[in-house]
């Protein structure tokens, strides 16, 4: 038996200097933290470019990562920028992340870093490109073309470029070589700069947990350039979109407004795409935790077009086939079922067919009005649990603003809070000590923070995915305390190789 913990933060909520975490040195720090407390898996969130609403989770592409994380100390280190070039340029606070900032201040300065690395990176950069054919090229001239067409969705491009017309591209390609370039280079950077980090992380016993979204954005590089993988009509305008059906939580359900895969058109490729897009991810992470998991067994879609989710149905998905073919290409992989939300025993078999183990988050295991599978004497082992994720508020601003009065008197009682010890960290113990074999929380619930240090509120706009440590928040009494627990419930990774 394998019992384990990891600890969620992602790269911006780091407290690097220059408006948002990095790969740089805070990224190593929070690394030793980790080890110094216990832990064997960093989570994070997805990596790629944000785009609508800052989301990681709506990204200009399933393979690219995000200019944001490289680091610009790094960059001077290798040369490519000098201090003044970014030292004293107001890219936000460094208490929360500006994103209009440094979306108008980022890319100025990696401008500079690639105008000073011509003639420097040739070889490495051309071997980058070839071992990435299959995205990067389609992704770094989708994302010069969408600056010049002023950040307009490709579906509002001209047609003859939307269509992807081959004289078009070309004529592109070569008006805006110089900008292309420029999008390789800082994916070239991005990669460079993480695999370093991540070596580093796994040289430390660490695994790192990453998070890849089911779906692609609606205006991402993916759908620009693969349009037969979803279910769009001649003129790549949407037939159908993702989302969720009405609930208790919503008369209207969820519109994401997402592109819906082309399912039988993947069936016959042999699922190609969706074997790249999880290879590609394994480059990136140890563990991948797949998004809204369920949608696998069968997926909501919403007639394009339609105000609400109201009008969608449920349709079938690739069920197990599509993980039957993952295993014959790429054996068997680590992988998390984010199956949260409306559940059916279908979706449960096939979960159980797979064998990832699925989610439990434990601020939802105290509903007064019944009894929870959440609530960890009703947990199997093979299981991970969450205080709660980046959709939940912290532990400490469930209790004193979100939760239901009722649920919260609940949790008090069966997890036996105690003020004294802190709420929160009743909470993480409730966690650690349950069958589950991995238990995880978020860095805000370690430090006892409240609802102003919430990750993301769904279906909101503004306000989200901002939050970033304090600088000198993570101590050697909050490393001892959280590596105590951790051996006192048995999840060191010595105790698990015993």
């Amino acid at each position: 038996m394998s019992r384990k913990s990891g600890i969620i933060m992602h790269i911006s909520s780091l407290s690097e200097k220059y408006g948002i975490g990095s790969f740089g040195k805070k990224a190593y720090e929070f690394a030793d933290f980790l080890k110094e407390a216990g832990q064997s898996y960093w989570q994070i969130l997805p990596l790629g470019p944000t785009s609508y609403g800052d989301s990681p989770y709506q990204s200009f592409s399933a393979f690219a990562g995000n200019p944001y994380f490289v680091d610009l100390e790094t960059l001077e280190k290798e040369g490519l920028l000098k201090p003044e070039d970014y030292v004293d340029v107001d890219f936000g606070s460094d208490e929360f992340v500006d994103y209009e900032k440094l979306f108008t201040e980022r890319n100025k300065v990696l401008h500079i870093a690639y105008k000073n690395s011509k003639g420097k990176l040739t070889k490495q950069i051309e071997a980058f490109k070839k071992e990435n054919a299959s995205w990067l090229k389609d992704y770094a001239m989708y994302m010069a073309i969408k600056f010049k067409m002023e950040l307009r969705s490709w579906q509002e491009w001209d047609e003859d470029i939307k269509l992807r017309k081959p004289e078009v591209m070309k004529a592109y390609e070569k008006e805006l070589k110089d900008e292309i370039e420029y999008w390789i280079f800082v994916q070239y950077e991005f990669y460079k700069q993480w695999e370093a980090l991540k070596s580093y992380v796994n040289s430390l016993g660490i695994k790192i947990i990453g998070d890849i979204p089911i779906y692609v954005s609606a205006d991402s590089s993916d759908a620009w350039a693969n349009d037969k993988l979803f279910k769009l009509d001649e003129n790549k305008n949407p037939i159908f979109v993702a989302g969720c059906p009405p609930d208790a939580f919503s008369d209207d359900g969820q519109l994401w407004g997402n592109p819906i895969y082309d399912w039988d058109y993947l069936e016959e490729t042999g699922y190609e795409w969706w074997i790249e897009r999880l290879k590609a991810s394994l480059k990136l992470y140890d563990v991948i935790r797949i998004d809204h998991f369920r949608g696998f067994e069968s997926y909501w879609q919403i007639p394009f077009g339609h105000k609400t989710a109201k009008k969608g149905k449920w349709v079938k998905g690739p069920g197990i086939k599509l993980f039957k073919a993952v295993k014959e290409k790429l054996g068997d992989i680590d992988v998390i079922a984010e199956d949260l939300g409306y559940m059916t025993d279908k979706v449960i078999n096939f979960r159980d067919k797979t064998g990832y183990p699925g989610m439990k988050v434990l601020q939802f295991a105290f509903d007064t009005r019944e009894e929870s599978d959440y609530l960890p004497h009703n947990y199997t082992r093979n299981c991970v649990v969450y205080t709660g994720t980046h959709d939940n508020d912290t532990v400490m601003g469930w209790i004193d603003t979100t939760g239901n009065p009722e649920d919260v008197k609940n949790a008090k009682h069966y997890l036996k809070l105690d003020i004294c010890e802190g709420y929160h960290w009743g909470f993480i113990r409730g966690a650690w000590s349950s069958v589950a074999d991995t238990a995880i929380a978020q860095m805000q619930d370690f430090l006892g923070l409240g609802n102003e240090a919430r990750m993301n509120l769904p279906s909101t706009l503004g306000g989200n995915w901002q939050w970033r440590i304090k600088d000198g928040a993570l101590t050697k009494e909050l490393a001892k305390r959280i590596y105590d627990l951790t051996k006192m419930y048995g999840r060191l990774e010595e105790d698990s190789n015993e």
